[in-house]
């Protein structure tokens, strides 16, 4: 089940009036495209075939932050002497897997839902573009997008708030009339760095609890959940 605890709303509800939400920017790794877990099996094996053997469950937990940061809690002081050719390997392997991704049940229909009461949607990535336009396409929801961010707009990708800082200028947004969409406490992080609240979603393989403790102000099964109780989110304000 959903849950959102009101004690721990953040700031746009301190003693503000609610406004309607303007914009909802959207992580899509894990969040609206099941593919956690093909990023999993693609560092473990790059990483292996890079000399390192690292448990699955290790990597899983670091999924969602940028490469180097990745790499470098899997690995510590070698990261910096395998980081280019297990980056490849790792793009190479989980490209030969992209034909298993797949949208989340509820993900196209929730963005078209947010898009057609007005909201603003841009979809808030630093993926590489050469997995970001497979992404898209499977996706099949441009048409409901004000704008995509990718790799190329910042230097650094989450936990460090600047993809989520370039998303909200595109939506044209104020931070307190937006919410972030995201699967991982990296996400959560990055958002509230930037002033922005998170939903998490458990389809990513992180629980509830952990999101809750990164800062989450909500917490619901998938997009699914989310979209069947899009009335009752106290984050996203119709």
């Amino acid at each position: 089940m959903h849950s959102h605890p009101l004690d721990r709303l953040a700031a746009p509800w301190d003693g503000e009036e609610m406004t309607t939400t303007r914009a909802v920017l959207f992580d899509i790794d894990g969040t609206l495209v099941d593919s956690n877990y093909l990023h999993i099996d693609s560092w473990q094996r790059a990483l292996a075939a890079s000399g390192h053997a690292v448990d699955a469950w290790k990597i899983h937990r670091a999924i969602g932050k940028d490469s180097a940061l990745l790499l470098e809690a899997l690995v510590g002081d070698a990261a910096k002497e395998i980081s280019d050719e297990a980056s490849k390997a790792h793009s190479k392997l989980y490209a030969a897997m992209s034909d298993r991704l797949r949208p989340f049940d509820g993900a196209r229909e929730l963005i078209a839902d947010l898009a057609r009461r007005g909201i603003t949607v841009v979809l808030a990535t630093s993926a590489p573009e050469d997995e970001l336009k497979k992404l898209r396409a499977v996706l099949d929801v441009d048409d409901h997008l004000t704008d995509v961010t990718s790799s190329e707009d910042v230097a650094t990708a989450k936990p460090d708030p600047d993809i989520v800082a370039v998303a909200l200028r595109r939506a044209g947004a104020a931070a307190g009339d937006t919410v972030f969409l995201g699967d991982t406490i990296w996400d959560v992080q990055a958002a509230g760095q930037a002033g922005v609240v998170t939903i998490g979603v458990r389809s990513g393989g992180v629980s509830e609890e952990e999101l809750l403790g990164a800062g989450a102000v909500e917490v619901y099964a998938d997009v699914r959940d989310l979209l069947e109780h899009l009335e009752e989110s106290k984050a996203i304000r119709l």
